[in-house]
């Protein structure tokens, strides 16, 4: 195989802002595999409070396995992951990026879709939401306008307003509202919110509490008037037992778990322990986000809107037009650079 690496800064649609942080320019890393006159395109996205994993930082990963990656012949995603994680375990974002590629390579190389080679179908696929950013509460309105027939809408949430912000977006839809609320909340406010925000027709609150809280999760476990499901709480293959004491779900990111390969060993853990599956973007191209579409039809749910949320995007593959997925004809993951 052949290893190219490209730093990316993409332009958010509009300033995007959770309880974390805003993101006005996503800066992301792109790896490319070529071998056999097929090329493979994955994504790692550097995102707030993960300062190791900037692109440079993984740049700097991968290029010291570049030797490795480079001498060896693709047969199969899982052997390779096998093979890099004792030496990139550390930095998962880089990770995840060479594991998209690899099955984006792997299924072009095959001349099939991975999700077909994976034996799954794609008949009655979850539908993605589009996410709102926190904002005024105008402009949150505004947002949801521009973006009026989808079927579900992720409000983030971690004001002094929270309550009052989803009222004002319920005026303008009867779409499904999910709630993430990034660790902002404490237990009081999630077991008082949860009730009025039911009644609002939302469908589960992501992430209240700190990644950290486990005793106080447990409490809204028990407690909560809406399903939890965890995301800051499940970030790879070890979190995934713990959280089946203290969440309804779990939302696999796969930047954070280190890719296509480990998410797949999540989702069957997941599903063994009576979890149910969500499947989240980060701001990331459509390389990314292709990826995901792979996954689909294990899901119950699923957060993909992350090339949407740019101003311009720079691939094609996997779509959602307002929020249903449209499979593109090339095969891997789809992925084709713009």
């Amino acid at each position: 195989m052949e290893l190219l690496l490209h730093e990316l800064e993409l332009e958010m649609r509009h300033p995007f802002t959770i309880a974390l942080g805003t993101t006005t320019v996503q800066q992301n890393l792109m790896v490319e595999l070529r071998q056999g006159g097929c090329v493979g395109y994955g994504e790692g996205a550097g995102t707030h409070g993960y300062s190791d994993f900037t692109p440079a930082a993984m740049k700097r990963a991968l290029e010291s396995v570049r030797s490795l990656i480079e001498s060896t012949v693709l047969d199969s995603p899982e052997e390779l992951w096998e093979l890099v994680v004792p030496h990139l375990g550390a930095n998962r974002f880089a990770l995840c990026a060479l594991d998209e590629a690899a099955h984006d390579l792997w299924g072009k190389l095959q001349g099939k879709p991975v999700w077909q080679l994976w034996g799954l179908n794609i008949k009655n696929l979850p539908e993605s939401n589009y996410t709102i950013g926190i904002d005024t509460i105008e402009t949150m309105v505004s947002k949801m306008r521009e973006f009026a027939g989808w079927p579900i809408f992720k409000i983030k949430l971690g004001t002094d307003d929270d309550l009052n912000i989803v009222k004002a977006l319920r005026e303008q839809t009867t779409a499904r509202f999910r709630i993430d609320a990034n660790t902002s909340w404490t237990v009081e406010q999630t077991l008082r919110l949860a009730p009025a925000l039911r009644d609002l027709g939302v469908e589960f609150i992501e992430q209240p509490l700190p990644a950290g809280d486990w005793q106080g999760q447990r409490e809204v476990f028990r407690n909560s008037a809406l399903p939890i499901v965890a995301d800051e709480s499940c970030q790879t293959e070890d979190d995934v037992a713990r959280c089946a004491e203290c969440f309804h779900g779990i939302n696999i990111k796969l930047t954070k778990a280190g890719g296509m390969t480990p998410a797949r060993r999540m989702i069957a853990e997941a599903r063994g322990l009576g979890l149910q599956v969500m499947v989240g973007c980060m701001n990331e191209s459509s390389v990314g986000i292709s990826a995901i579409g792979q996954l689909l039809p294990l899901l119950d749910y699923v957060d993909m809107d992350g090339a949407v949320l740019l101003k311009k995007d720079i691939a094609r593959g996997v779509l959602l037009e307002q929020g249903r997925v449209r499979f593109p004809k090339e095969n891997g993951n789809g992925v084709q650079l713009i």
